[in-house]
């Protein structure tokens, strides 16, 4: 996958085991390696995320515009995102075309005064995907993004019975990635 991260043993089956029940739940890694490179990450015992979401609501509404306006009807979407960076929680609020796009502003909003190079990552692609269609609406989805910096681009998953959940998940991973990353080419430069 383009990465040097030894797991031996107990993270190693750790990692297996985590692999296997994700899996199990609608995840998969083929296409969304770096929603993969970040469980590797993860299984070890001193990873540290860069960021932790503490709760989130999104708000989906319909509102009527003043008459003078051509359409008299808008939708709107707000999210409400509250995260932990190192000690301090963030609580923000940001409006989006649509329930992702306003989750993607707000968390960008928490986050961009501890790490203003994120202003640089773009969602460039966003596929849903029912996995049962038997269940009708509380079938269990797929979201996979692609983001990218201009440089490199890098896919992320999520999945859940909850579209906007999914969404959130491939969403938090595709930015924790990128700072991972940057972490690790800071480091690779001092040495």
């Amino acid at each position: 996958m383009g990465f040097d991260l030894p797991l031996r043993g107990k993270e190693a089956q750790k990692l297996l085991e985590q692999v296997k029940l994700l899996e199990s739940r609608g995840f998969q890694y083929d296409h969304a390696e770096a929603s993969f490179e970040l469980l590797v990450h993860r299984a070890k015992p001193d990873y540290q995320p860069p960021f932790e979401l503490v709760d989130f609501m999104v708000v989906v509404e319909k509102r009527r515009r003043l008459p003078t306006k051509r359409n008299l009807e808008e939708m709107l979407s707000e999210a409400i995102v509250k995260v932990k960076v190192g000690t301090e929680i963030m609580h923000t609020a940001a409006e989006g075309n649509g329930p992702v796009n306003a989750l993607d502003q707000a968390l960008r909003k928490a986050l961009l005064q501890f790490y203003p190079s994120l202003a640089q990552v773009r969602l460039v692609d966003y596929k849903v995907r029912i996995l049962d269609e038997s269940t009708g609406t509380e079938s269990q989805v797929r979201v996979l993004i692609e983001s990218s910096d201009g440089i490199k681009e890098w896919r992320t998953v999520g999945s859940s019975t909850n579209t906007i959940e999914a969404s959130w998940l491939a969403l938090a991973d595709s930015l924790e990635y990128w700072l991972l990353r940057q972490k690790g080419l800071k480091n690779s430069s001092t040495k």
